[in-house]
């Protein structure tokens, strides 16, 4: 997640001491200070130009900052951009390393926005290689950092297909699958806006990759991770207006082979994370994010709980009635599926006690109240108190009531 700078949460005095220390460090080194920090404004300067060119599709500039053994690669990046509509490309150093005399290793964040969708933009951590040549610097390679995310245009040739309310995007898709997604997100995003009629922009991106090690490369973790998993939303939980923009992965695998009313119920359960983005944060249980999605793909879908919560059912009875709310590890990919599955129930049953006992607006206002407190602890007590006037223990035991009314 991202660091902190000097906010309010700092005083002035801490403030200026970390200045100073910042100040010492730059200047501590002596003599070597002044050529790494003009070395990391030339390194900025061409990552500054390679931005421009790729953003005006000006082949001939951008390869004139490549090293000529990494341009096919480049190239090949570049060319498969033509059909992503980027408007906003811009690394921002955040470290530089010598490796030889003539060769740096760089850290940057890279961000970027599609256009017409993201308001903000997307980020990535990557390492960039440079190479020096007759007094001039050039990328010599560009890659994720350790455990970042690869981007959907280094797997291969992307396809795009805009709705009215979605862009997706895929690799080694058929076409008139990617229409699908788009037409199932188009219907999606009317349905998460009935249920939180709050700000925000109304349209979805989906990425679509080609395998489950795809999807696993944009998220930057191991595909086996996601194996039954039919989509993920990715995006920091730091909410407010500045959180990055959100993107929808979708497994083809188990996303295709779930039937029409499957499909469209994922689709509206990861817009769901999207809208809610600015309102979730580190305070917000999973419970209460992956429940309150549920909700709202459920809310119209015209499914009972028997339909909508089977294992939890099956363990009802069974006679194994939950003691608690699901705990964040119940949620963990790559666990045991009936599990999972009893912890998203759990959720959504959760989120429909409340909307059902205390009203929907009632249980937007408890997810707002929970992801505005500054810190997990005590979160959901303060809500339950302020917005509901009850306690966590009487809300787990009307919980447990509900469950068993609801799936005995």
């Amino acid at each position: 997640m991202s660091g902190q700078g000097c906010g309010t949460r700092r005083s002035a005095t801490a403030c200026a001491l970390a200045l100073l220390l910042t100040l010492v460090g730059l200047v501590g080194c002596g003599a070597q200070a002044g050529p790494v920090d003009t070395t990391t404004r030339e390194i900025q300067t061409l990552l500054d130009r390679q931005s421009r060119a790729l953003l005006d599709r000006d082949q001939a500039a951008y390869l004139v900052g490549v090293d000529p053994a990494y341009a096919p690669a480049a190239l090949a990046v570049f060319r498969r951009l033509a059909a992503v509509p980027v408007d906003g490309w811009t690394y921002r150093l955040t470290g530089v390393d010598r490796t030889a005399s003539d060769r740096v290793t760089a850290r940057a964040e890279l961000g970027y926005r599609l256009r017409d969708h993201d308001k903000r933009p997307a980020t990535g951590a990557r390492v960039l290689d440079l190479t020096e040549r007759d007094g001039r610097w050039y990328v010599a390679g560009d890659r994720p950092a350790d455990g970042a995310p690869r981007h959907l245009w280094e797997q291969g040739e992307v396809a795009t297909v805009r709705g009215d309310r979605s862009l997706v995007l895929g690799v080694g898709q058929k076409p008139e699958r990617l229409r699908e997604i788009a037409a199932a997100a188009d219907r999606a995003v009317p349905a998460v806006s009935a249920a939180w009629p709050s700000d925000w922009a109304r349209e979805v991106v989906v990425l679509v990759p080609g395998s489950l090690q795809g999807m696993g490369e944009l998220l930057g973790a191991p595909g086996a991770s996601y194996r039954g998993i039919a989509a993920v939303t990715t995006g920091e939980t730091r909410g407010g207006a500045d959180a990055p923009a959100d993107r929808v992965i979708v497994n083809p695998e188990a996303y295709g082979v779930l039937g029409d009313f499957g499909r469209q119920l994922v689709l509206t359960h990861e817009t769901t994370h999207v809208a809610t983005r600015a309102a979730t944060t580190p305070s917000t249980p999973v419970w209460l994010s992956e429940g309150f999605a549920d909700w709202v793909a459920y809310r119209d879908a015209g499914r009972g709980p028997a339909q909508a919560a089977p294992e939890l059912r099956r363990a009802v009875r069974a006679g194994e009635l939950p003691a608690r709310l699901p705990e964040d590890a119940d949620f963990a990919f790559g666990g045991e599926a009936d599990a999972l599955a009893r912890a998203y129930e759990g959720g959504w049953l959760a989120c429909e006690l409340i909307a059902d006992r205390w009203g929907e607006g009632e249980l937007r206002d408890f997810y707002r109240a929970v992801g505005a407190h500054p810190a997990r602890e005590g979160a959901v007590e303060k809500a339950l108190q302020e917005v509901l006037g009850t306690t966590p223990e009487e809300f787990t035991a009307d919980w447990r009531a509900y469950v068993g009314e609801r799936l005995g």
